[in-house]
C-alpha cells in the first residue's frame, strides 16, 4: 500500500497529452475488436481513447465477448459479487505512494488509540459480525513489510511472538477459519515464492494490484510510486508469476489515471494477459479508477474520467478474452452501473454490510439490493460467489490446499462453485490432513519393481494440457534454449589455462571449453582426468545404498518430471511408515550404509511427515545414514509447519536426518527454472536451504540437470554458483557439499519434451564437456565428482570416469524417477556391476560412506555376501 506522514515530493506530472488516434486507426481497431481478432498493443492503445459512438461500439463488442464467456462457464446472465468484511490488519507500510491515505505512521495510530497491528480480538470481532450477516470473505489488507521501515512494527511482532508480518497473517487467517468460518482473501502486498507457500494453506485466494508497468512512474522523482520499493513493476510482475507457479488463485488489476500513457496502460493489460496465459491462475482483473484524496501529494490530480474507465474495462475484456473475469469496484463508479456492465464486467467485487472500504473510506459500498436492481435493469442476475472464483473451486487440487477444502466446501455449491445461499457460516477446524504420516499404503506400491517389467501405465497424464501451464506461451519463452548457440573463443589458450591452473579460467575461457569438440574436447577431458588423479587418486568410489521414493503423488507441476502423479492416477502410490522402515531394514541386511529418500510434494502429508520418515528408519536401523529430503521438500515441510527453514532442519536432524540430497537444483538460473518447472522453489531459496543445512552440520550433495532448454552459459553460471557456496562454507569452517553429481536430462516421457519444447537430452559431447568442466570449475572446492549410471548406462558412465569423474554413486536397489522418465538402464546395479564399470575405465573400485569415509568391515562383508542388492528370493515388502 503506502506511506508515512504526508510529504510533498514536488508537483505531480501527468503524462503529456497524447495525440488523438486518426479516424482510420480507430475504425480499423474497432473492426478488429468486433470481428474477434486478437489486438496488439498499438491497437489497444487506440481503443483506450474511444469516445462517443466509438466507445459504444467498443463496449458492445466487449459485452458480446463477456456474454460468450459466461455462457461457456455455465452461468449466462450472471454478475457476481462477494459478501465480505474488510480487515485492515495494519496501516503501516514501508512504501510512500503519493496518492494513498490508507497508510499512516505509528504516532497517528497511537494518538487514535490503535495498536501497530489490529489485535486478534479486533480482527475476530469484525469477522464474527460478518459471519452473523452471512458474509463469507475476510478481505485482509495491509501495508507492505512494515517491519522493514518501522521499529514499532518490529517490536509489536516480536512481543506477540511472530517472526514477520507474514507469520501474523498466517496465524490470524487460521483463527478466522476456525472461529468464524469466513474464507481469508489475503492482500499483504509484495510476496516471495516462500511467502506463497506459507500462506497458501490458510487462504483460498490472494491478490495484489499490478497497477501499472510504467517504470518511469516508479523510478523518476515526483512520480506516484517514487520511493516505494514494492511498486517496481518488475517486482510486482514477479509476484504475479510466483502466484501462478504456486497455483494460488490470484486477483490483480490496474489503477488507471495516475499519470500513465495509453500505450503504458495497454502494455500493463498485455502483461497481465501474459501471466494469466502462462499459469491460468489470474482469477480476476480489477480495473480501478484513480480518485484524488486530500492530504496526499496527488490531491491536485484530476480523477480518472468515467469514459476512461469504461474504455479500459472494454479493452481489458477484449485482451483477456471470454474466460477472463473483469471487475470494477461499485463504490467508485458514481452510479454508472449500466455503463460498466455494458462494457463487459462480470463481477462487482467485494461488498460489505459491516465495514467501510478502508482504501477509499470516502466512498461507501452500495446496498446489495441496489446492486441487484441495477444489475437486473441491465439484464443480469446478481449472484454471490466466494473469495475464490467458481472455476478454481471446481478445479480443486492443486489450486485449493487440502486443509482448506472443508472450509470451502462448507460454503460452495458443488455444481456451480458459487456461494451457497443457504450455507451456514461457522468455524471448522483447520489442521493437517493427518496428525502424522499415513498409517497405511495406497496405490501402485510395487512400482519400484514393476517399472522394469510392466512399465508405466501411459506416457503422460490426462491433464497434460492444463496442469503445466500454457505450452504455447512456454514454447515462446523457451525458444532461445532450444538450439544452444555456438561461440567463437580461443580454445587453445583456454586449454593451456586449464592445464596450468583451472582456478584462473575466465568466464570467456570456460565458455570456449564448454563448447569444445573433436580433438579440443579430447584434450579437455584429458586435462580434467589428470586433475582428478592428482586430487583424489585413481579409486572409483561407490556406495551401497537404497533409494526409497515414499510417494509419487505431487502437484508441483515440474515440466521435466515424469515421476509425479495425481492421487487418482493409475501409477500413483504412497508407502506407509512400516514399508519405509522395512525397505531400510532390507537394505541393511544386504550391506547398505545409506538410504536416500525423496518423494513428491503430496498435498495430504503434513510438514512433520518427514520427521516421521527419518525417525522410522533410525528406530528400525539405528546405524543407517539417512540421506533424505531435497531442498524443495525442506521448504514444503517448513511452510506447512510454520517453522523457519533453520528450525525445520534442526528438528529434522533431531529426528534422524544426517544429510540432504542437493537435488531440485536443475539449473540454478531462474531463466531456465521457470521453463522447466511451474511451481518449484526459485534459485535463491534453493541456495538458502543448502547454506542453512551446511551451517547446521547437515551436509549435502550438489547436482545439475542439463540438456533440455539450457545453454552452456547456464552451465557455467551453475558451476560458479556452487563453487561460491562451497568457498563460503569452507571459509567458515563448514564442510558443505560432499560431491557434485551430473544429471543428464532424460527426455523420453518428460512433459516438456512431449510438448515439443525441450531438446532430446544432452549429446555425448555435452556429457563429456560438462563432466570435464565440472572437475575444472569446482576445483579445489568440491573434489568428488559423480557420474550417473542410471542416466548414462555402463559405457557412458565409464566414459565419464575418463573425463574427470571419480565416483559412480550407489547401487540404488530400486529407482523409479529416471525409469518413469524413460531411462533404459534399469533400477539397480550390484557391487560387481559397479566394479565392472570402474574396470572398463581402467581403474580400481572402492566402497565409501555418504561422507566419503571408510566403510566398516562388517558392512563390506554383508555387501560382498549379497553383491549389494536384494536377492530374487527376498520379497520386496509391500
Amino acid at each position: 500500500m503506502t506511506n508515512s506522514a504526508p510529504q510533498d515530493p514536488g508537483p505531480q506530472e501527468s503524462a503529456p497529452a497524447p495525440a488523438r488516434p486518426t479516424a482510420n486507426a480507430m475504425r480499423r481497431a474497432l473492426k478488429r475488436a468486433r470481428d474477434g481478432v486478437a489486438l496488439d498493443t498499438a491497437e489497444a492503445a487506440v481503443l483506450l481513447q474511444a469516445r462517443g459512438d466509438d466507445l459504444k461500439d467498443l463496449a458492445a463488442s466487449a459485452a458480446r465477448v463477456r456474454d460468450a464467456g459466461l455462457a461457456a462457464a455455465g452461468r449466462p446472465g450472471v454478475i457476481t459479487y462477494s459478501k465480505s468484511v474488510f480487515i485492515p490488519l495494519t496501516r503501516l507500510c514501508r512504501d510512500k505512494c503519493h496518492y494513498c491515505t490508507f497508510a499512516t505512521v505509528p504516532g497517528k495510530l497511537r494518538r487514535a488509540g490503535h495498536g501497530m497491528f489490529m489485535s486478534p480480538d479486533e480482527v475476530l470481532d469484525i469477522a464474527r459480525r460478518g459471519a452473523e450477516l452471512g458474509c463469507k470473505e475476510a478481505l485482509i489488507t495491509l501495508g507492505d513489510k512494515p517491519e522493514d521501515r518501522w521499529p514499532e512494527a518490529r517490536e509489536w511482532l516480536e512481543a506477540e511472538g511472530y517472526d514477520d508480518t507474514i507469520a501474523y497473517v498466517r496465524a490470524i487467517s487460521i483463527r478466522i477459519l476456525e472461529e468464524t468460518g469466513l474464507l481469508p482473501h489475503l492482500n499483504p502486498g509484495v510476496m516471495t515464492w516462500t511467502d506463497f507457500q506459507r500462506l497458501k494453506p490458510v487462504a483460498p485466494s490472494m491478490g495484489m494490484m499490478l497497477e501499472t508497468t510504467a517504470e518511469r512512474l516508479w523510478s523518476e522523482p515526483g512520480m506516484p510510486h517514487y520511493g516505494s520499493p514494492d511498486k517496481e513493476p518488475a517486482v510486482r510482475l514477479r509476484v504475479l508469476e510466483d502466484a501462478g507457479r504456486s497455483s494460488v488463485p490470484f486477483t490483480s488489476g490496474l489503477l488507471i489515471g495516475i499519470g500513465e500513457t495509453y500505450e503504458e496502460r495497454a502494455d500493463s493489460l498485455f502483461a497481465l494477459r501474459r501471466v494469466s496465459r502462462s499459469y491460468h491462475g489470474v482469477q480476476e482483473l480489477i480495473i480501478q479508477n484513480f480518485r484524488a484524496k486530500p492530504d496526499t501529494a496527488m490531491r491536485g490530480m484530476p480523477d480518472a474520467e468515467m469514459d476512461d474507465l469504461v474504455a479500459t474495462v472494454a479493452v481489458a475484456r477484449h485482451i483477456m478474452g471470454p474466460a477472463g473475469c473483469i471487475q470494477a469496484p461499485p463504490n467508485l463508479v458514481d452510479g454508472e452501473y449500466a455503463r460498466l456492465i455494458g462494457a463487459g464486467i462480470d463481477d462487482w467485487g467485494g461488498v460489505s454490510p459491516v465495514t467501510i472500504d478502508h482504501v477509499n473510506p470516502e466512498k461507501p459500498w452500495p446496498q446489495l439490493d441496489e446492486l441487484a436492481e441495477q444489475s437486473a435493469a441491465a439484464g443480469f442476475r446478481l449472484e454471490e460467489r466466494l473469495c475464490v472464483y467458481p472455476e478454481f473451486v471446481q478445479r480443486g487440487e492443486p489450486w485449493l490446499d487440502p486443509r482448506l477444502l472443508p472450509h470451502v466446501r462448507a460454503l460452495a455449491d458443488p455444481e456451480t462453485g458459487l456461494a451457497r445461499p443457504d450455507a451456514v457460516v461457522e468455524g471448522h477446524p483447520w489442521q493437517e490432513p493427518d496428525e502424522g504420516y499415513v498409517a497405511s499404503s495406497s496405490g501402485r506400491t510395487d512400482l519400484h519393481r514393476t517399472i522394469d517389467t510392466t512399465g508405466r501405465t501411459s506416457d503422460r497424464r490426462d491433464d497434460f494440457d492444463e496442469v503445466y501451464g500454457d505450452w504455447e506461451a512456454l514454447r515462446e519463452q523457451a525458444a532461445p534454449g532450444m538450439v544452444p548457440s555456438r561461440i567463437d573463443g580461443d580454445v587453445r589458450t583456454a586449454l593451456k589455462t586449464a592445464a596450468d591452473d583451472p582456478t584462473r579460467l575466465t568466464d570467456a575461457e570456460a565458455l570456449a571449453l564448454l563448447h569444445a569438440d573433436g580433438p579440443a574436447l579430447d584434450a579437455l577431458c584429458g586435462i580434467a582426468d589428470d586433475l582428478r588423479k592428482s586430487v583424489v587418486g585413481d579409486d572409483v568410489t561407490y556406495i551401497v545404498t537404497r533409494n526409497i521414493n515414499f510417494t509419487n503423488v505431487c502437484y508441483t507441476g515440474c515440466r521435466f518430471c515424469a515421476f509425479a502423479q495425481r492421487r487418482t492416477d493409475a501409477d500413483a502410490y504412497t508407502l506407509s511408515l512400516d514399508q519405509v522402515a522395512d525397505r531400510a531394514a532390507q537394505a541393511w541386511e544386504v550391506g547398505a550404509t545409506e538410504v536416500c529418500m525423496q518423494g513428491g510434494i503430496h498435498p495430504d502429508l503434513p510438514g512433520t511427515a518427514y520427521f516421521d520418515i527419518a525417525r522410522a528408519v533410525k528406530e528400525r536401523v539405528p546405524g543407517m545414514h539417512v540421506h533424505a529430503f531435497s531442498p524443495m521438500e525442506v521448504v514444503n515441510g517448513a511452510t506447512r509447519t510454520g517453522l523457519s527453514i533453520r528450525d525445520w532442519l534442526s528438528a529434522a536432524k533431531d529426528a534422524g536426518l544426517d544429510s540432504i540430497p542437493g537435488t531440485a537444483a536443475e539449473i540454478l538460473d531462474d531463466e531456465v527454472r521457470w521453463v522447466l518447472t511451474k511451481g518449484k522453489l526459485p534459485t535463491a531459496t534453493w541456495i538458502e536451504v543448502v547454506k542453512t543445512a551446511h551451517e547446521l552440520g547437515i551436509r549435502s550433495s550438489s547436482t545439475m540437470m542439463y540438456g533440455h532448454v539450457d545453454q552452456p552459459r547456464h552451465w557455467l553460471g551453475h558451476f560458479r554458483t556452487l563453487a561460491a557456496i562451497q568457498q563460503e562454507a569452507l571459509s567458515k569452517g563448514v564442510a558443505g557439499f560432499t560431491e557434485f553429481v551430473t544429471l543428464p536430462f532424460i527426455h523420453t516421457n518428460a512433459p516438456v519434451y512431449l510438448a515439443g519444447i525441450a531438446r532430446p537430452g544432452p549429446t555425448t559431447r555435452d556429457n563429456r564437456a560438462v563432466m570435464a568442466m565440472a572437475r575444472l570449475l569446482l576445483h579445489p572446492h568440491i573434489p568428488n565428482i559423480q557420474t550417473s549410471w542410471v542416466k548414462l548406462g555402463t559405457e557412458g558412465a565409464a566414459e565419464m570416469l575418463r573425463s574427470g569423474a571419480n565416483d559412480l554413486g550407489g547401487t540404488l536397489m530400486e529407482e523409479t524417477i529416471s525409469r518413469m522418465a524413460g531411462s533404459s538402464y534399469g533400477s539397480y546395479r550390484s557391487v560387481k556391476d559397479l566394479i565392472a564399470i570402474a574396470e572398463e575405465a581402467g581403474r580400481p573400485a572402492k566402497p565409501r560412506t555418504t561422507l566419503y569415509g571408510e566403510v566398516p568391515q562388517e558392512r563390506q562383508e554383508a555387501a560382498a555376501a549379497s553383491d549389494g542388492h536384494l536377492p530374487e528370493l527376498l520379497p520386496v515388502l509391500d
